[in-house]
């Protein structure tokens, strides 16, 4: 009986450790823990990030997404300037060639989900399809977490 249960316990471990990594590939694009932070009733928008690395010789651009949890999905690009928090739309997101492009609440690129359909509420999760220039499209599932958890969460999911 202590084997049987040992045993059992040992595979809930092993099959947590999976369901907790959601990492994709598309040839040489390895794409990571995708989450979004929570949208309250109200708000017409959110982010959500990935981590997108390029593991050839050929740089990839990020040229598209959509989900059914918005309308549109729009790149943005956060800096500051002069003490001023400035948020610009861009086309497209260049990862070069060997290089991992890290998306996290705060700063720098993220993705805008543009008039959500329902609020992104901690815990649900949504799909959401990247279109790479080049190489096609990848269909990813988003965690919807706090920013804090989300981003840990993306941290420990590289190696």
């Amino acid at each position: 009986m202590r084997v049987i249960a040992s045993l059992l316990l040992a595979a809930g471990l092993v099959l947590s450790t999976v369901a907790t990594a959601h990492d994709y590939r598309l040839d040489d694009v390895r794409v990571s823990h995708p989450f979004a932070t929570p949208a309250p009733p109200g708000v017409p928008h959110g982010a959500a990030y990935v981590d997108i690395g390029v593991e050839g010789d050929e740089p990839a651009v990020l040229v598209g997404a959509r989900s059914p949890a918005s309308e549109t999905i729009e790149f943005h690009d956060m800096s500051m300037d002069d003490g001023v928090m400035r948020m610009r739309r861009t086309e497209r997101i260049d990862i070069p060639a060997g290089t991992l492009q890290t998306m996290r609440p705060g700063g720098g690129y993220h993705l805008m989900l543009m008039n959500l359909v329902t609020p992104l509420n901690e815990g649900e999760r949504f799909p959401l399809t990247l279109e790479f220039a080049e190489r096609g499209e990848i269909e990813v599932e988003v965690w919807v977490q706090g920013a804090r958890e989300g981003s840990g969460d993306a941290a420990d999911h590289h190696h």
